[in-house]
């Protein structure tokens, strides 16, 4: 300890700064020399969990929370109007939201530059519907990162125009928000009040209005999760206006139009365009009488009769990207403009998540329109049978089998989730067949997927049929991987 002592305060000051708040008070008991310390470390990191310890029942006590507020304002007022850098505060045993306000209005005086929320709070503590943030916050001319989670909704918007404020959050760089639900107002407002923003996540988003434009000239990385309009009803339409955006994660339900899609420099994108197993049913039988009859049932339904065929021009805007990732429900709606697929000429790297009730109608046009794809990485292989499925699998005998996999130049392959069915083995086989450059094939069983090597005759079966995959291919390398936990597991009980 004595030569840990006798090292420089800058330093100290460093490896106190990692280390979580009540522990770093703790050390001002070890000597005279560490009595002060802490109270000059500029970075703040509380957490209740650590406070009241994870015993079941604790954090209801009202005398606990009592202490861990008292323990939260005694470390502010120690350290008195000292500048601060960070301050994360993990608060969820239930202090009310007053307390936890003036906290962060203490923080925003000292001038904090990364702020990292994670609350919740019930309807007793809020005693309104929602959790809203101090009016301090929106003003702050130092804060450049700010991340928020709360297990409640989170309102953002305080009415009197405060958005109209040049200096609201000037320098604002990193804004994540995570919540049941966010209330933001007119998202037209919201985001380009950030003139400073150049990262952006938002979880479970609700749009106020049925037609959306998302408008930033500084955003480089976006993420928006959103929930559609008022009670998952899908968007009328969607428009983004951000020309520098590099990094886009995009979920929500489908919107009928994509007016506007500037992203002319994006570089990576990963869409899950949202539907409902009736939406799904609608799509694959478009001129089924049964839709007619419901036509008046349609508002309850979030437009399950609308055409999402205008899909293609969300598409036409992220042309550009060198790494793409599709949902199963974003294959099932592409389906929708197989005819007027874009090409992706700068396409390197492209992931698919499949599922058994989402066809794969759009994967021949896909695979044909990515003239330089180098990988493709699947996660699951079983999907929705139909007669417009193509070549891209051998579920349905047709002519020119294996036409548009023989047209994609890939050479990696990766298959995640393998369950070890013969369907599956047999489309292992057919990509192995047609795709002409393939190298690499790598097919991953995942530790808590369902699999059928667990029954040793199968393991020892689907074994050697990669064997002899590997011989019969060897310009390309096949490989079945195992996690070190399931090897072990299957060797202890004999599988393999």
């Amino acid at each position: 300890m004595d030569r840990l002592s006798s090292l420089p305060d800058e330093l100290l000051h460093q490896i106190l700064s990692l280390l979580p708040t009540k522990s770093a008070v703790v050390t001002s008991s070890l000597s005279k020399r560490w009595l002060n310390l802490w109270k000059l470390n500029p970075n703040l990191d509380i957490d209740d969990s650590l406070f009241i310890h994870p015993q079941h029942g604790k954090g209801e006590s009202q005398h606990i929370r009592q202490s861990f507020v008292r323990f939260v304002d005694s470390v502010l007022a120690m350290q008195g109007d000292s500048p601060i850098n960070t301050f994360s505060l993990k608060c969820i045993t239930g202090i009310h939201p007053d307390t936890v306000n003036r906290w962060i209005r203490n923080v925003l005086q000292r001038g904090v530059s990364d702020l990292s929320l994670f609350t919740d709070f019930t309807c007793e503590d809020t005693e309104e519907d929602s959790y809203q943030l101090p009016r301090e916050l929106f003003l702050s001319r130092t804060l450049v990162k700010l991340n928020l989670r709360s297990e409640h909704c989170v309102d953002w918007w305080w009415p009197g125009g405060i958005w109209s404020d040049s200096l609201a959050l000037g320098v604002l760089k990193s804004l994540s928000i995570d919540s049941d639900l966010i209330f933001c107002g007119e998202v037209e407002e919201f985001i380009p009040s950030f003139t400073a923003l150049e990262e952006l996540r938002m979880g479970s988003m609700e749009w106020r209005e049925s037609d959306v434009t998302v408008s930033s000239a500084t955003l480089r990385t976006m993420s928006l999760h959103g929930t559609g309009c008022e009670e998952f009803v899908n968007p009328t339409s969607v428009s983004f206006d951000t020309p520098n955006l590099r990094v886009l994660s995009y979920y929500d339900l489908v919107a009928e139009d994509y007016p506007l899609v500037n992203m002319k420099k994006l570089c990576d994108a990963t869409i899950n365009l949202i539907l409902t197993d009736k939406q799904v049913k609608r799509l694959r039988e478009p001129n089924n009488e049964f839709w007619e009859e419901e036509e008046d049932e349609v508002e309850d339904e979030g437009n399950v009769l609308v055409n999402f065929g205008n899909v293609v021009k969300l598409m036409n805007g992220i042309q550009n990207v060198q790494k793409l990732s599709f949902t199963a429900d974003t294959l099932e709606v592409l389906s929708q403009c197989c005819d007027t697929m874009p090409v992706f000429n700068n396409l390197k790297f492209l992931g698919i998540t499949s599922e058994e009730g989402r066809g794969w109608q759009a994967m021949p046009a896909l695979l044909k329109n990515c003239p330089r794809l180098e990988t493709i990485i699947l996660e699951g292989l079983l999907h929705y049978v139909t007669d417009k499925c193509g070549d891209a699998c051998p579920c349905i005998s047709r002519e020119g089998k294996g036409r548009s996999l023989r047209a994609c130049p890939v050479n990696r392959l990766e298959i995640q989730g393998f369950r070890a069915t013969m369907k599956e083995m047999t489309m292992i086989k057919h990509f192995l067949d047609y795709f002409p450059g393939l190298k690499r094939l790598d097919v991953v069983i995942e530790d808590n997927e369902p699999t059928q090597l667990r029954n040793p005759e199968l393991s020892k079966c689907v074994k050697e049929m990669f064997s002899l995959y590997s011989r019969l291919y060897p310009s390309c390398s096949v490989e079945l991987m195992v996690s070190s936990f399931l090897q072990k597991k299957w060797r202890a009980q004999g599988h393999i």
